[in-house]
C-alpha cells in the first residue's frame, strides 16, 4: 500500500481535469488500495470550452471519470467558479476549504503546487496550505507547463495499469482533445512518468511537493 492504513484523503482540482493530470495515477493507486476519497472541483470551466460543446460538458466529463473510478456522489464536490475568476473569491474559497476541514477532516491533501503560475491554481494551492496547515500532510501534484520550478520530493511508484488507468481518465475529456491540448497525449502522459520513474529506479512514477508532511 501507499499508505500502511487506509486514509481519508482529500484531492483538490482547481479545474476538472487538473487532479487527472498531475496525479491520476496516484489516484487509481490510492482508490485500488481502498482509501476514502473526497474529490473537490472548483470550476467547470464554461469560458474555456471549445466551439461547438455543451455549457455543462465539462461537468459531464469529470462526473465520467468520477463513474469509471467507482466513486458515489458522497466522494465528490463540484463547485461552480467561473475559470481565470477564483482570485476573485479566494475568502469563499477558504470558507469551503474549512467547511470540508470540519465534515471529512482529511489526513492526506493533494492539491495544485504554489509554484504554479495558472491564476486558479495559486488560490486554490494557497487556501489549501490555510486551511490543512495544521491538520494534515499536504502533497502538491506536478502540471510543468504551469511551472518554472518544481520541486521532486515525494515519489509515488506507478504501476502499467495505473498509468492506464490514469490515461484513460483523460480519454473521457474529449473537450479537451478538441482542444488539442498537448499535454493530454499519450506520449506525453508515458513520457513523464517515465523520466520520474527512472529518478527512483522503477519503471513509473508520479511526483510531488511536500508542503507537509506526518505520515507514520
Amino acid at each position: 500500500m501507499l499508505f500502511e492504513t487506509h486514509k481519508k484523503i482529500l484531492i483538490l482540482s482547481p479545474h476538472t481535469d487538473d487532479a487527472e493530470l498531475g496525479c491520476g495515477g496516484t489516484i487509481s493507486k490510492l482508490v485500488t488500495e481502498g482509501h476514502k476519497i473526497l474529490w473537490v472541483c472548483f470550476s467547470t470551466a464554461e469560458e474555456s470550452l471549445p466551439p461547438g460543446f455543451a455549457p455543462d460538458a465539462l461537468k459531464n466529463e469529470f462526473q465520467d471519470v468520477m463513474s469509471y473510478l467507482g466513486l458515489k456522489k458522497n466522494s465528490y464536490k463540484i463547485y461552480d467558479y467561473r475559470v481565470r475568476k477564483l482570485s476573485e473569491h479566494r475568502q469563499a474559497v477558504l470558507e469551503n476549504l474549512i467547511e470540508i476541514k470540519k465534515e471529512f477532516n482529511p489526513e492526506i491533501v493533494f492539491g495544485p503546487s504554489i509554484n504554479d503560475f495558472h491564476q486558479d491554481h495559486g488560490v486554490v494551492a494557497n487556501e489549501m496550505i490555510r486551511a490543512f496547515k495544521s491538520t494534515a500532510s499536504i502533497f502538491s501534484y506536478e502540471l510543468p507547463w504551469n511551472h518554472l520550478n518544481f520541486k521532486t520530493q515525494f515519489f509515488v511508484k506507478l504501476e502499467k495499469a495505473h498509468l492506464e488507468k490514469k490515461l484513460k481518465m483523460l480519454e473521457f475529456y474529449k473537450t479537451q482533445f478538441v482542444a488539442k491540448r498537448n499535454y493530454f497525449t499519450k506520449e506525453f502522459i508515458e513520457g513523464l512518468a517515465t523520466v520520474r520513474g527512472a529518478q527512483i529506479n522503477q519503471k513509473y512514477a508520479e511526483c510531488f511537493e511536500v508542503i507537509r508532511s506526518q505520515i507514520c
